[in-house]
């Protein structure tokens, strides 16, 4: 896995072996496939690397990263999300900025509560060449054909998502953290459906499904994105229909939101989840906990 901090990223766990620090610098994003790791940086580069070499990319992007997605390795090819809503395609070594997204007619529809222009704030894929891309605040872009062209998903869920989330195992499965909470579909965003019973609060931001069970889901809810923001765990094994609060191992409540990519599945089944320099995990589902490592600074998020 890959752990980043605000200067540093580590990797490690795979061997059950204590993370090691692989690079220094001001971390923007992460994505991790089978054979890559790829980090990118605030600079606009991407540190590339594998079991047995690395190398840093220049991709010329002006804006903000966001987020990253690998979707191919032989060869490497990411979609990257930045700033100002704009997604770039990294293709074997050179990057272009994706058109057919810029050239949506619901973009004059995005905005942000500050006033401040919109993002591309997280990506979620299928196996057989979807993509899903949630702007914040503008509801959820797909794409059908690994990003080449675009458009948005049916608007019955709450516009202002935090983080869209895919099941390895059931293609047709999308689940959404929203300002409102969570939302799933079946059938590729076509329809959602509002899953919120037992949360005590509705602001939500992270989310991760199981690799194994499309109905085993994490989610994190908070009473708003400011101040004392109460965050909480939640789980689900029934697609969100109920919930269970999360507290064996775990901390009840903490000041905060548990913000986006701060809680992810790893390919094994097992759970992890970042609470400022804490990282923990969870070896059932996410039911019970224990803490693993302990980051000389913040979290600031995991993949």
């Amino acid at each position: 896995m890959l752990i980043a901090t605000s200067r540093t990223v580590h990797t490690g766990f795979e061997d059950q072996a204590a993370p090691v620090q692989i690079l220094e610098g001001d971390v923007a994003a992460l994505a991790k496939g089978e054979v890559y790791r790829v980090v990118a940086l605030k600079s606009g580069d991407l540190f590339i690397c594998t079991e047995t070499e690395s190398q840093t990319v220049a991709t010329g992007i002006d804006q903000d990263i966001e987020c990253l997605i690998i979707f191919d390795e032989e060869p490497l090819r990411l979609l990257i999300g930045t700033g100002e809503s704009h997604i770039y395609c990294y293709d074997d070594g050179k990057t272009h900025r994706v058109e057919s997204f810029d050239q949506l007619s619901v973009r004059d529809k995005w905005y942000t509560p500050w006033g401040g222009p919109p993002d591309v704030r997280s990506f979620a894929r299928t196996t057989d060449g979807w993509v899903y891309a949630d702007i914040h605040v503008g509801s959820i872009m797909r794409s059908a054909d690994w990003g080449e062209t675009w458009e948005p998903v049916t608007p019955d869920l709450h516009d202002d998502v935090h983080q869209v989330a895919t099941s390895p195992r059931d293609d047709d499965r999308v689940y959404a953290n929203t300002a409102r909470a969570v939302y799933v579909s079946d059938d590729r965003g076509r329809s959602w459906s509002h899953r919120s019973e037992g949360f005590p609060y509705y602001y939500g931001r992270a989310i991760a499904v199981h690799p194994d069970d499309p109905d085993c889901v994490l989610a994190t809810v908070s009473k708003g994105p400011h101040g004392e923001a109460s965050g909480q765990l939640y789980r689900s094994d029934d697609a969100g229909s109920t919930w269970e609060h999360v507290t064996a191992g775990f901390p009840g409540t903490v000041p905060h939101n548990i913000d986006t990519f701060h809680i992810a599945f790893s390919k094994d089944g097992c759970a992890w989840a970042a609470v400022d320099k804490t990282l923990y995990t969870s070896e059932d589902r996410g039911r019970s906990w224990a803490r693993v490592w302990e980051a000389q600074e913040k979290i600031r998020m995991i993949a």
